[in-house]
């Protein structure tokens, strides 16, 4: 990317909304685990991981021929608007059926049905659509304002967990209600007050071109988010509630740090969709990567050299956790340059590719973390072992998103 003074201006203002938020979501983060129970948090943390996966399928994807509209053609931006709203309606049956049967294998024996359901709506109905209006707004380079509407949501929902606290009714089942109220205000607000004015127009003939890249799209996405968000729900199967927490608790700390690479990710993937092609030669590609693995081991070596002196500023829950983040410590690295990869593989449009490599990338996970919970899951041995883990999906994807990206 060219350090031209438009681009990095444009890249501080969206990393002012990530940084905005990652403050305001260690607040809730910390509210939360605190607050609730290790298993429940364990609970919460998975279903909200279902739930993340599951708001891939809102729509078939169509999310994704939006976003390439509104950077690349914002005319149009209304017609496919209006077809993704068509869409979600469609994929309502889907997504029902989908979510019945996670919950049936997953958490019929462990959580009511009604917190689970609010959760799973929370996340498909509530944060996807406000996910969808951020993204609108930063395809149209309109960075304030979706780091704006990032920020609202964020404290919206920490204010949600402080009433939950200070309410004393701290069971899953009233968070769930209040996660659910939080969500819908601010879809509601996301809805209302930052998405651009358009003039919504269904135009039949632009949808069955654009379906295939969305179906894919929404294949690569609902792929991606189970890779990344496997390793909770199996540890929930393998490991129990309390493990479950105590490690949902540790990669949330270390899902933190993937902020403000996620900032750049994002301004990437414009510029390689802008210019068709990704620029600089190998060096180029070692030194992103390095400056990658460097921010995100540094955030949390952050948090570790806090709790040496203070072990309960975090809480009590978390400093349970705290014994993770050192052993852990190259997790962070290697989860943060997978999730790059596969933002390269999206902006040069190779979603065949990119859905092929992420299916091997989630059965060598699935495969690795069963036997490491296996072998080692008793005692707490397995958490260095979560480092090889990790580093070995790196190397498979690192090795073959050059490769494709090499062929062009």
């Amino acid at each position: 990317m060219s350090p031209d003074r438009a681009t990095i201006s444009a890249y501080l203002t969206i990393l002012s909304g990530s940084a905005g938020r990652l403050l305001i979501s260690l607040v809730y983060f910390l509210i939360v685990a605190n607050t609730l129970s290790l298993g429940e948090f364990g609970l919460f943390a998975t279903a909200s991981s279902a739930g993340l996966i599951l708001s891939r399928l809102l729509a078939f994807g169509f999310v994704s021929p939006v976003y390439r509209v509104a950077t690349v053609k914002p005319r149009l931006l209304g017609a496919y608007l209006a077809g993704f709203f068509g869409l979600a309606v469609a994929s309502v049956p889907l997504i029902v059926l989908v979510a019945a049967a996670v919950y049936w294998l997953l958490f019929a024996d462990r959580l009511a049905l009604l917190p689970f359901t609010l959760i799973i709506v929370s996340e498909v109905f509530g944060w996807r659509l406000v996910e969808l209006v951020a993204i609108i707004n930063n395809g149209l380079r309109r960075f304030r304002q979706a780091a704006i509407l990032v920020i609202i949501g964020s404290s919206l929902r920490t204010l949600a967990a402080i009433a939950f606290y200070m309410l004393g009714h701290t069971t899953l089942e009233t968070w769930s209600y209040a996660y659910l109220a939080t969500t819908m205000v601010s879809a509601l607000l996301a809805l209302t007050l930052f998405l651009p004015r358009l003039r919504l127009r269904f135009v039949r003939a632009l949808y069955p071109r654009r379906m295939a890249d969305a179906v894919f799209a929404s294949a690569a996405e609902v792929i991606f988010y189970v890779q990344a968000e496997l390793d909770k729900l199996l540890m929930l199967a393998l490991a129990g509630e309390r493990i479950a927490g105590l490690y949902a608790i540790a990669m949330r700390v270390i899902d933190l740090t993937a902020m403000p690479v996620r900032s750049f990710n994002q301004m990437l993937v414009q510029k390689i969709m802008q210019e068709r092609g990704l620029g600089g030669g190998v060096g180029r590609r070692i030194l992103v990567e390095a400056a990658i693995a460097a921010i995100s081991i540094g955030g949390l070596v952050a948090v570790i050299l806090l709790l040496m002196p203070f072990p309960g500023a975090l809480g009590r829950n978390v400093s349970e956790a705290a014994y993770l983040f050192l052993p852990m410590l190259l997790v962070p690295a290697f989860r943060n340059l997978v999730e790059y990869h596969a933002e390269l593989l999206y902006a040069r449009e190779r979603t065949g590719s990119r859905i092929a490599l992420l299916c091997a990338i989630t059965a060598l996970k699935a495969a690795l973390l069963s036997w490491v919970m296996t072998r080692f899951g008793a005692s707490d041995a397995w958490a260095p072992w979560l480092n090889l883990v990790f580093g070995t999906v790196y190397v498979l994807s690192a090795t073959v998103t050059y490769r494709l990206l090499g062929r062009r």
